[in-house]
């Protein structure tokens, strides 16, 4: 029975979208033999499936149509969806990623031109109301830097294979003019350019907030055939880069729930424990990293290994209370 009744809103749907001055209901009615009541009810059901779904006044009756065919089911978006649009470019605007925030407002502004003014006009009161009711909350950290130049020339050289030249202000030699191959950008509490300096040079990373005079090469350079930046990204447990460690960690049982539902890394094996607690296992670098944020889990979490963890864990603490007993 379901199934029938999926096709017949389907079949309506497909008269609605074939005829250019619309159906009244009683036309809808005939058309699929059903009752008015029932013709009704699925009028409505349509309306929801399409945005772009129009009432025409004839008096003394209305006409119902489904303009520029049924291909718009899929490329309408709905409430819901442009919500989501606006939101992650408001949240990129509140982080200061004001680059990735300004390409999501013209991508919304093109969808938005795209629709029928029907549809916009449908979808306004839902989307206002969405945003209204719903608020970004910002984590405390730095501001990432985001100059639209400096990432549409990093862009455009991962994109056309060619060199990148910029002029260093970080690191051991600030000042130092560089040549790089340009692998990928990693976005964070700052954002990096990896990039390779040199015939066969090692990936590293380059703050972009510490680039100027950057500028594009007639060089070709192309990324090495076995290079992954998904893989890269995965030996560190943040940005830093450093010797790969197997990582072991101990919850105890009053953090084993948060444990679970958390992501510490991408390689972990979480094994609950008969006394309530948890073990994690992954393998990473950036061990400074993983010790500050191991510091906010408090008492819950135990360092098992390696040793290195431990020790930059114990040296970060002592410096803190070194700091505050003062």
């Amino acid at each position: 029975m379901r199934h029938e009744k999926a096709a017949l809103l389907l079949e309506l749907a497909r008269a609605l979208a074939s005829t250019a001055e619309g159906m009244t209901l009683d036309e809808m009615a005939q058309e699929i033999g059903v009752g008015r009541r029932t013709a009704e009810r699925m009028r409505d059901a349509l309306r929801d499936l399409f945005p772009q779904f129009e009432e025409i006044e004839d008096p003394p009756t209305r006409r119902f149509r489904i303009p520029a065919g049924l291909d718009a089911l899929f490329q309408t978006p709905d409430a819901e969806e442009l919500g989501a649009l606006r939101a992650a470019a408001e949240q990129f605007r509140a982080a200061g990623a004001r680059g990735r925030a300004a390409a999501l407002a013209r991508l919304e502004t093109k969808v938005l031109s795209a629709m029928r003014a029907p549809a916009r006009r449908r979808l306004a009161p839902d989307l206002e109301a969405m945003l209204q009711a719903e608020a970004i909350a910002l984590a405390p950290g730095p501001r990432p830097f985001e100059d639209e130049t400096v990432l549409r020339l990093v862009r455009e050289a991962i994109v056309s294979l060619r060199q990148l030249a910029f002029v260093y202000l970080g690191g051991r030699t600030p000042g130092r003019r560089r040549e790089v191959t340009p692998l990928g950008l990693l976005f964070g509490r700052s954002n990096y350019l990896l990039a390779a300096e040199g015939e066969g040079g090692a990936p590293r990373t380059w703050r972009l907030d510490r680039m100027a005079e950057v500028a594009l090469l007639d060089r070709p350079a192309a990324p090495p055939a076995d290079f992954s930046l998904a893989a890269f990204v995965d030996r560190s447990f943040g940005i830093y880069q450093d010797e790969v460690e197997a990582v072991r960690l101990r919850v105890r049982p009053h953090g084993a729930e948060e444990a679970l539902g958390w992501r510490f890394h991408s390689t972990q094996e979480i094994t609950p424990q008969p006394d309530g607690s948890v073990l994690i296992a992954f393998r990473a670098s950036g061990m400074r990293e993983l010790a500050w944020h191991l510091f906010s889990w408090g008492d819950k979490v135990e360092i098992l290994g390696p040793q290195r963890l431990k020790d930059m864990m114990a040296d970060q603490l002592s410096l803190a209370l070194a700091v505050h007993r003062a």
